[in-house]
């Protein structure tokens, strides 16, 4: 397992919009063979978890079922299911369907079947800065931009970004901490290259023209925190944030209760990766 992501080389330890513009091409990037023979589980147990919609996004969800359609080819064996639930079946990414409603860009359906501590329950109907709340300083820094790239995006632009933090836990489905931070203390420092792993979610945001909304996408790779050793420039770079890294965005990312195995896993490999501190 690798990461094809290294996002904390470019925002490094801090919260950074980082959107930049990607082409159709690349627009999702496979690697699974069959996402509904997981999604699907996952769906049946945990509905109100990983799915919710609300009145009057079907229109919505069928342009993003189009646009999925377009890059996996139609099927005609999902009758009766809501169209972003449909769409998200086939695809190793999450859906999140954005519209305007009354002035405020809301999350109007979704399908989370690898959520990073939330859950479709709590955040359907939520607005931007709602969906944002919980981000440290990020209403100040980044609130008034991001509602300005939802009102500008235009049709045929694709934009991407990274995210990046560090778990305990190779699960994809996550949507509470408290059980996978409730195992930290039992993880022996020297283990910690196996224990830990760097959670990175790739992003995509583009405008569905017909009905006007947003279709946000989210995928996420994980691999052990030791596969980063395997290149030298790498580790250095995920040194120098996991160090650098504000105080705002550990916050948020708990990386207070994995510095000690973090800084165990840098110090065993410095010397030989010369990866010094800054």
């Amino acid at each position: 397992m690798s990461l094809p992501h290294s996002p904390w080389t470019e925002a490094g330890g801090d919260f950074a919009i980082g959107l930049r513009p990607i082409p159709a091409s690349a627009w999702l990037e496979g690697g699974e063979a069959d996402p509904a023979q997981r999604k699907d589980p996952l769906i049946a147990a945990h509905p109100d978890i990983v799915w919710g919609e609300t009145e009057g996004s079907r229109p919505g969800q069928a342009e993003a079922l189009a646009f999925i359609d377009q890059v996996r080819g139609p099927l005609s064996d999902e009758a009766g299911l809501p169209p972003l639930m449909a769409a998200a079946r086939r695809v190793p990414d999450d859906l999140c369907l954005m519209e305007l409603r009354d002035g405020v860009w809301r999350l109007s359906a979704l399908c989370l079947c690898a959520p990073s501590f939330f859950t479709a329950r709590d955040a359907l109907g939520l607005s931007l800065a709602e969906l944002h709340a919980p981000v440290d300083g990020f209403a100040p820094r980044f609130g008034g931009r991001l509602e300005r790239i939802f009102r500008g995006l235009r049709p045929g632009l694709i934009l991407e970004r990274r995210n990046w933090t560090v778990l305990n836990s190779e699960a994809l489905y996550t949507p509470d901490s408290a059980p996978i931070r409730a195992q930290i203390s039992q993880i022996d420092p020297k283990d910690a290259g196996q224990a830990l792993y760097v959670r990175v979610e790739r992003q995509t945001l583009r405008r569905l023209p017909e009905t006007g909304g947003a279709l946000f996408t989210i995928r996420i790779w994980r691999a052990p925190l030791e596969t980063v050793a395997e290149d030298p420039l790498r580790l250095a770079a995920f040194a120098k944030a996991w160090r650098g890294a504000t105080p705002e965005f550990r916050n948020y990312k708990g990386f207070a209760s994995y510095d000690t195995l973090v800084t165990t896993f840098l110090r065993a490999r410095e010397e030989s990766y010369s990866v010094n501190e800054v």
